[in-house]
């Protein structure tokens, strides 16, 4: 599930463009170098360069009198349809490998084509965004999406319907950070801003909850195919939207396109080498092949970074703690509950023999309890210090992990439900914490490429679990669900969260309180 990124979004774990970044920098720099006048003077030549930056980020001169509501219901529906696709397609996953005679690679990759182009093109979607102005590039995005989503719908084998993934994921990595410009554009005073951008989270989250839910009952009712058609009204809707806002800024922005095709082919290698070595063998040609591939774009991808003079990712942050630890968390929690989710799915369909109906609706109560203890999180951190939450989280996670040992397919449906609950809890608490220790570590210029890193991590993270996960629970005979392939996929995820939980008792700062 995007960004759309965000599976337990909080104010302070959206992504934020780089120029906003910058026109806050700027802001400091106006107010210092007007330090001699008057307090009250100060606060008018603050008000005043507030309203500059929020041109230079994208607004029409005027944006923050006439605050349309069109943006903001158009931005909230493109990311409340990325977030319920996400979901949706996972419960959809055995209909659709029955319908088009698919086994446990094709379905991976109709996941990992999605969430790894997402992934790897989060971290330049902004600057796109930057140089078509907000309004055309998320103009742009809807458009391919939901061109993308009929193709989807009309694909005739496994290998169309991949390619049209893909499309989505390069056509939601632009929705994503458009639709916040967006956003900004048309609030430029602060409390409506943060009031908007609440609502689009809370969008996103209760798209997430009812995606799972609406997957089955299009599953179960007109079909698998339905889940993808349901995004072409509601894209006709989002343009329709858009031709009743301002039009958006355009200012120059640099592109990495060494870097971004380097990234791409980088992740796809080591996703192709992960999923096929799992179903043919690490010593295949192919596996070998993809994994040379995958370690050259890699090292392409360094060269490229540091001879850019404008690098999507400066490759100075990757050696600073404050940067590393968030990433590592983000990387090991979308692990956690993509994978997650992505087993549980085929657990409750192929083990239990429920619908689609049936599957979505057990992931309701989790869904609830994350949209709850994201309240919860920030508070908890103000009180304790964002170093116990973090920890407690990542550690509540692992449990939540080892608790799947246990099921099989006589176990009762009360139990397997209760025992998610510590998945959503230590997810909702971690990530918004560990969210905004990120952006407490890097100075204001850095926010937006901070935060593009995380969203990109957290979702390669995901892509990687359902490739593991997926080669895990094949069964010996190429077919069916392997129980204990499900149970050495909890143990290995188990561990990596418990090191990352001792990781962040230990390396955090030991502030008490935020």
């Amino acid at each position: 599930m995007p960004t759309t990124e965000s599976t337990w979004p909080t104010r302070s774990a959206l992504p934020t463009e780089p120029a906003d970044a910058r026109s806050v920098r700027s802001a400091r720099s106006v107010r210092s170098a007007r330090s001699a006048r008057s307090a009250r003077s100060a606060e008018s030549a603050e008000s005043a360069e507030s309203a500059r930056s929020a041109e230079s980020a994208g607004s029409l001169p005027g944006a923050g009198r006439r605050t349309s509501p069109y943006a903001l219901v158009a931005a909230l529906l493109g990311f409340t349809v990325i977030s319920i696709d996400v979901s949706a397609v996972n419960i959809a996953l055995p209909s659709i490998g029955s319908s088009l005679h698919s086994g446990m690679t094709g379905l991976q990759w109709v996941v990992d084509a999605y969430t790894l182009m997402l992934a790897a093109l989060m971290l330049s979607a902004g600057a796109l965004s930057d140089r078509a102005g907000a309004r055309r590039a998320y103009a742009w995005g809807v458009t391919l999406f939901t061109l993308a989503s009929l193709a989807c719908a009309l694909a005739p084998g496994i290998g169309t319907l991949i390619g049209a993934r893909v499309a989505q994921g390069a056509a939601a990595a632009i929705v994503i950070p458009s639709s916040l410009a967006l956003i900004r554009q048309t609030y430029d005073e602060p409390r409506q801003r943060a009031r908007a951008i609440a609502l689009w989270t809370v969008g996103g989250s209760v798209a997430m909850a009812a995606g799972p839910v609406l997957g089955g009952l299009l599953t179960e009712g007109p079909g698998w195919r339905a889940v993808f058609l349901l995004n072409l009204p509601i894209g006709a809707v989002i343009l329709l939207l858009l031709t009743r806002t301002e039009r958006s800024v355009r200012r120059p922005a640099p592109l990495d396109l060494g870097g971004q095709v380097t990234a791409v082919l980088a992740l796809a290698g080591l996703a192709y080498a992960v999923i096929e070595g799992g179903h043919v063998g690490w010593t295949d040609p192919r596996v070998a092949a993809a994994l040379a591939a995958s370690v050259l774009a890699a090292v392409l991808f360094v060269v490229a970074e540091r001879r850019h003079r404008a690098p999507m990712v400066p490759l100075g942050m990757l050696r600073e703690r404050p940067v590393v630890l968030p990433l590592v968390f983000g990387f090991a929690v979308n692990s956690a509950f993509y994978g997650g989710i992505f087993l549980l799915g085929l657990y409750y369909q192929e083990l239990r023999g429920m619908s689609g109906l049936e599957a979505g609706l057990m992931f309701v109560p989790m869904a609830a309890i994350i949209t709850t203890t994201n309240l919860v999180s920030p508070r908890l951190a103000e009180r304790v210090g964002r170093r116990p939450v973090i920890a407690a989280g990542q550690l509540i996670m692992a449990v939540a992990m080892l608790a799947l040992l246990p099921l099989d397919a006589r176990t009762p449906i009360w139990l397997v439900i209760v025992l998610l609950v510590p998945l959503g809890i230590g997810g909702a608490l971690s990530v918004p914490a560990f969210t905004a220790q990120l952006m407490d570590g890097v100075p204001g210029e850095r926010v937006g490429t901070a935060s593009g890193l995380l969203n990109a991590l957290r979702q390669t993270g995901g892509a990687l679990a359902v490739a593991v996960f997926g080669a895990l629970v094949v069964a010996s005979d190429g077919t069916g669900f392997s129980l204990p392939g499900m149970r050495a996929a909890a143990v290995g995820e188990a561990v990596l969260l418990a090191a990352t939980a001792v990781l962040a008792w230990w390396l955090l700062p030991k502030s008490v309180r935020h």
